[in-house]
């Protein structure tokens, strides 16, 4: 059984590298990081989700936030369907990561009724694009399966994660502007004269 991290637990720094060969570093050293835990490459609700942290990329970044995203997918199948995103992404196939940090799998993430809409509608949108092929198919039978759920957390330069979410169905995730609600809270959280790096809490 998985263990969920909780606010004010401390995550040991590491080096990941991102599907380019770039190294990574989680927790960022002067920035806060933003962990998100997706499912596998070409899957339709993460890609239709990660564009929205595209559109909104200056945003985030304008708030000492860095993205990182982890699919439990080998790096070259991922590599085709991370070209373009902004921010670093990182294949975890094995999916040491996902245990690490007490993200599950479970049928929930397809049969909650909740995710029903949000399948249809991430497949309609990305349908254009994998008719003109603009867009490649997720694989038939993606590594680490179809039954991933979704994870975000908020951790500060000094490992301590501040925020988090586990969730109930392939959907339930973080918007953009929770993130930046979560990152404005922090700051405003700080004890008077606390001093912190540019970007930190």
């Amino acid at each position: 059984m998985t263990t969920r991290l909780s606010p004010g637990a401390v995550v040991a720094g590491r080096e990941l590298e991102s599907v380019t060969g770039a190294p990574v570093h989680v927790p960022d050293p002067a920035r806060l990081t933003h962990l998100q835990f997706r499912r596998f490459a070409g899957c339709p609700v993460c890609h239709l989700h990660l564009r929205s942290f595209v559109r909104r990329h200056d945003e985030i970044a304008a708030a000492g936030v860095r993205e990182v995203v982890l699919f439990h997918s080998p790096a070259g199948e991922l590599r085709e369907h991370a070209a373009g995103l902004p921010f670093a992404v990182v294949a975890d196939p094995e999916k040491r990561l996902y245990r690490e940090f007490g993200v599950e799998s479970a049928p929930r993430a397809l049969l909650d009724p909740r995710a029903f809409w949000p399948i249809l509608r991430a497949i309609a949108h990305g349908l254009p694009a994998v008719v003109a092929r603009r867009q490649p198919l997720p694989s038939p039978d993606p590594q680490g399966g179809r039954l991933g759920l979704p994870a975000d957390l908020l951790i500060a330069s000094d490992g301590r994660v501040l925020a988090a979410k586990y969730g109930e169905h392939v959907d339930d995730q973080w918007s953009v502007d929770t993130l930046l609600t979560l990152t404005g809270t922090e700051r405003n959280r700080r004890p008077p004269g606390d001093v912190v790096s540019e970007g930190g809490v």
